[in-house]
């Protein structure tokens, strides 16, 4: 008889906490568990239970208990409904312990969080999730303001400041320009326009550099020029 293959962990089917380190291949060092922590990647099932930090998912039989922010809250569905989370799985010595976001922006953030700041993890990196959005967290980090970092729950002055120092180069001028516009209501063209100069500045351009050309570029181009021709175009004209 043939040795059964066996089943990729996001199968396996019992609670993500019951099963036993060596199962997974884990030794008690943190560099061997951090190769984990990207391995159940997304839950998509039955949402059974919700709370504003947590929620319960019925996926295939299996209940999965899922630490969410606030952010991720205010956009679950009713219970009884399919949901799909998108997580983050933390394995420690004494726990395996899954955190679930609603958009690719707030895990994303939370990993920047956790893998980036000194004394930040998991718990305060929600809290920062639930008192912020993360445009505004990203514009307060460009602008160097502290005091609204740390308004946030459990980020005092002392941590707002590594989080600005820590992360200011990381975000740059594009978390600045982002949160501007996220101040105003965009129209479709200004909102192809934003999109433009926020894809320049991630590709080195200035803030001011990136706007002139996407302006000149879009007036040469005319209201039907697409995001990709408007990037596209600027980049030829740098060159």
């Amino acid at each position: 008889m043939e040795d059964a293959m066996p089943q990729p962990i996001s199968h396996i089917p019992y609670p993500i906490s019951h099963i036993p380190s060596c199962w997974l291949g884990i030794h008690s060092t943190t560099s061997s568990v951090q190769h984990l922590t990207f391995m159940i990647t997304f839950l998509h099932g039955k949402l059974v239970e919700t709370l504003p930090t947590q929620v319960v998912m019925d996926v295939q039989g299996v209940g999965y208990e899922v630490l969410i922010p606030l952010s991720s809250y205010d956009r679950l569905p009713q219970p009884g409904q399919e949901v799909k989370v998108l997580t983050h799985l933390v394995v420690r010595e004494d726990s395996h312990t899954l955190y679930g976001f609603m958009s690719v922006a707030e895990r994303e953030l939370f990993r920047l969080l956790i893998n980036t700041v000194s004394g930040i993890g998991p718990k305060i990196a929600l809290n920062i999730l639930s008192g912020i959005s993360v445009v505004a967290f990203r514009g307060a980090v460009a602008d160097g303001d502290i005091k609204l970092l740390s308004q946030i729950s459990g980020v005092g002055r002392k941590t707002a400041e590594r989080i600005v120092v820590e992360l200011k180069d990381r975000i740059g001028a594009a978390g600045a320009w982002e949160a501007l516009s996220a101040q105003r209501a965009l129209s479709q063209a200004d909102q192809k326009v934003n999109d433009a100069v926020l894809a320049l500045m991630a590709l080195g351009f200035k803030q001011v550099e990136a706007h002139n050309s996407v302006r000149k570029v879009q007036s040469s181009l005319g209201p039907q020029a697409t995001l990709e021709d408007l990037v596209r175009a600027c980049l030829k004209k740098g060159a």
